[in-house]
């Protein structure tokens, strides 16, 4: 077995509020379909990645993870996820509004779906003038005030509402009310699942021709309704070193604009690198075993645990790439929660 930097064929999910930038942006031929997601590395039983390059490639992500779970993964990643990938990784192309939703807690989901819960972020790459999103509420409603905003179609006036731009960045931990709005592209990193409750759809039709279902008791159930002052996350941008945006217990995240070859040891951290790229085009080249791919706008790749150390070399000027990976640095799982959950409600 030689591990490598893995890279995945196009998996592309038309939506009935996608646009028409995830082809280009991903250097494929447009189609009319209105493409909103490109599941970029996947382990989601209904949408699993397939390895495009090496030896493994045609092969689905996660049986190449069940044969070495602990070199991919790492083995603080397989001992605590018992061999599964516990992210999911996406570009979202969002030409009309998404629908008012919610995501459940690993324990509501473990209890109604049997399956992991969903916490998010967003890196915003592209927002036209005046785009905005949902995040949070503004003020504090109660359930029955819910309940009476759904079914008159007033819930939007009582959410968060957030102008965005180029390189912002939002937390949406599971139970948080959002919605991405129309005219913003962003990278999503977030927990391998794909259960979503919406609470409000505008009344549209979905592809199908049909209304599309809405979740809004389970969605009740799943409503955080505590109010943040701040439900964007602050960050400082410095050229050519890795920043960290997201830290929370589900996943780390850094962001990195580099013009120079930039050398990423992320050995310490037991675990698998996400690694998207976001603007430009790179070549990673693993120190141990001096293979290389490259990695061009729009696309992503996985690098194994045990090979995470390795060099990104812009190929034509900037680059700019998104990393997630799972923090095992002497933290316990309730550790991280507990620093998390005091540093966003401190």
């Amino acid at each position: 077995m030689k591990l490598y930097p893995l890279l995945f064929r196009p998996n592309l999910h038309p939506v009935v509020w996608g646009g028409h930038r995830l082809q280009p942006y991903k250097g494929l031929a447009t189609t009319d379909d209105p493409i909103g997601e490109s599941w970029e590395v996947s382990a989601v039983p209904t949408s699993v990645s397939i390895i495009a390059n090496g030896v493994w490639e045609g092969r689905e992500l996660v049986s190449v993870i069940r044969d070495h779970p602990d070199a991919i993964l790492g083995k603080a990643v397989n001992d605590r996820y018992h061999g599964e990938l516990p992210l999911l990784v996406k570009f979202i192309d969002a030409k009309r509004d998404l629908s008012i939703q919610v995501h459940p807690n690993d324990e509501m989901a473990q209890r109604v779906h049997g399956g992991m819960g969903k916490s998010e972020m967003w890196y915003v790459i592209k927002a036209d003038a005046g785009s905005h999103l949902y995040a949070g509420f503004k003020k504090h409603i109660t359930p029955e005030e819910y309940q009476h905003r759904i079914a008159d179609g007033t819930i939007t006036e009582v959410l968060a509402d957030h102008e965005v731009q180029t390189g912002d960045v939002f937390y949406i931990p599971a139970g948080r009310v959002h919605a991405i709005c129309g005219g913003i592209m962003l990278a999503e990193v977030q927990q391998s699942s794909d259960i979503t409750y919406r609470i409000y759809d505008y009344g549209r039709l979905g592809m199908d021709g049909k209304p599309r279902q809405l979740h809004t008791d389970l969605a009740a159930q799943a409503l955080d309704y505590h109010v943040e002052r701040n439900y964007r996350t602050d960050y400082r941008e410095i050229t050519n070193r890795a920043i960290q945006i997201i830290d929370s217990p589900y996943f780390s995240v850094r962001v990195m604009e580099i013009s120079a070859p930039f050398h990423r040891n992320l050995m310490k951290y037991d675990s698998f690198i996400i690694s998207m790229c976001l603007e430009g085009t790179c070549r990673l080249r693993v120190r141990s075993t001096g293979d290389e791919v490259t990695l061009h706008e729009g696309h992503s790749a996985l690098i194994p645990a045990a090979i995470a150390d390795y060099d990104v070399h812009p190929l034509h000027g900037t680059t700019r790439l998104l990393d997630a990976f799972i923090d095992n640095m002497d933290r316990s799982f309730a550790g991280q929660v507990t620093r998390f959950l005091h540093i966003t409600r401190g």
